[in-house]
């Protein structure tokens, strides 16, 4: 549902001050996440844009953060559905798999920024949820379908970004082929164009990695309304409940707080390991990336904002040349994407084990 259609309609609708303690504190977990998110995910949203010089980091947080922020104005909420309701079963869900889940996502993206890898917080949130409701309940936690389409997309994503942004690379050429353009005249459009680029990639990931917290956060109080009702008001299907007004404010807040903190090891990873950028591959890489994460924002499909844009990069560098591209920085790239859905599962099923044993 469309943020000023649920404006007025959920929000204050949830007495919070009734929740328990334990619920409260998985919230202000899930928003530490995404926090972390947008300060792993900074540098997918800035790399290209400061690595060109069209802006200084600090401009280019700021202008990203904005944008991050106001995406909740935009797209609909389908992919906050699919992470809260099409990963693994809600009636399963307790606190220790929030718990779980979060603390193994967490821990997954800081290790891979203290690395410098531009790994997906998506499928890290994925993998804790898959590790935590096995760990907790077993195969039949699992909501295949809904793992199916995100692993599929683990493919398609990087894939998607990379066709979409070697089209774009390709048309851009043509275009300034055609027009016997100047480098310089080239050069200074194109520092222009990646303004508008560099914004609707970062909406495309506000929109997008946003709501994925919005979804962790949704399973929570679905669990919760079963436990306290009263704190939900009178006649709530929590089967059909939807993220709460404040919910979505709060997420994209602490999403855009993250991605002014910047995360500079990736962003030399994603804009000069790979290839080196000018101003019109920026501009090509970045339009390909938010053309990918757009088309499946209104498919409610929660791809990885990562897997797109870097697709997008290595797409535009072949159009130049093949040995352009540093294989052995993109191939060391894949490998970490590999190992993110498993590796978050593992840390998150153990801490389900200790926390369930514990406590």
């Amino acid at each position: 549902m469309h943020f000023f259609e649920t404006v007025g309609k959920n929000f204050g609708n949830i007495d919070y001050t009734l929740l328990p303690w334990v619920v409260l504190a998985l919230i202000g977990l899930a928003l530490i996440f995404d926090f972390l998110n947008g300060l792993h995910d900074a540098a997918n949203s800035i790399a290209t844009i400061v690595s060109t010089r069209v802006l200084t980091p600090q401009q280019a947080v700021m202008w990203a953060a904005f944008f991050n922020f106001i995406a909740f104005m935009i797209f609909n909420l389908k992919v906050a559905g699919t992470i809260g309701k099409g990963i693994i079963d809600p009636d399963i869900v307790s606190n220790s798999v929030i718990a779980g889940t979060l603390i193994g996502a967490c821990a997954w993206n800081i290790l891979t920024w203290y690395w410098g890898l531009p790994t997906s917080s998506s499928h890290a949130l994925i993998g804790g949820l898959v590790g935590a409701g096995l760990a907790h309940t077993g195969w039949s936690a699992l909501v295949w379908e809904g793992i199916a389409k995100t692993c599929v997309f683990i493919l398609v994503a990087p894939m998607l970004g990379l066709v979409i942004g070697l089209g774009f690379a390709v048309l851009v050429y043509w275009i300034v082929y055609w027009c016997d353009a100047r480098p310089r005249t080239v050069d200074w459009f194109f520092r222009r164009g990646q303004l508008l680029s560099a914004a609707l990639y970062s909406l495309g990931h506000g929109g997008n990695d946003a709501q994925k917290t919005m979804g962790i956060i949704l399973v929570l109080l679905i669990a919760a309304a079963g436990r306290t009702p009263g704190a939900f008001g009178e006649g709530v299907d929590a089967r059909h409940m939807e993220v709460p007004t404040e919910v979505v404010l709060a997420c994209h807040l602490a999403m855009g707080l993250g991605t002014l903190m910047g995360g500079w090891r990736i962003v030399k990873t994603m804009g000069q390991r790979i290839i080196r950028l000018r101003p019109v591959d920026g501009f090509c890489a970045e339009s390909g990336a938010a053309f990918t994460l757009i088309l499946t924002l209104f498919g409610g499909i929660p791809v990885s904002t990562t897997h797109t844009i870097t697709g997008s990069i290595v797409g535009v560098g072949a159009v130049q040349r093949l040995s352009a591209v540093r294989w052995g920085v993109a191939g060391r790239v894949v490998w970490a994407w590999v190992f993110t859905i498993p590796g978050a599962a593992i840390v998150s099923a153990l801490c389900v084990v200790f926390i369930e044993r514990i406590f």
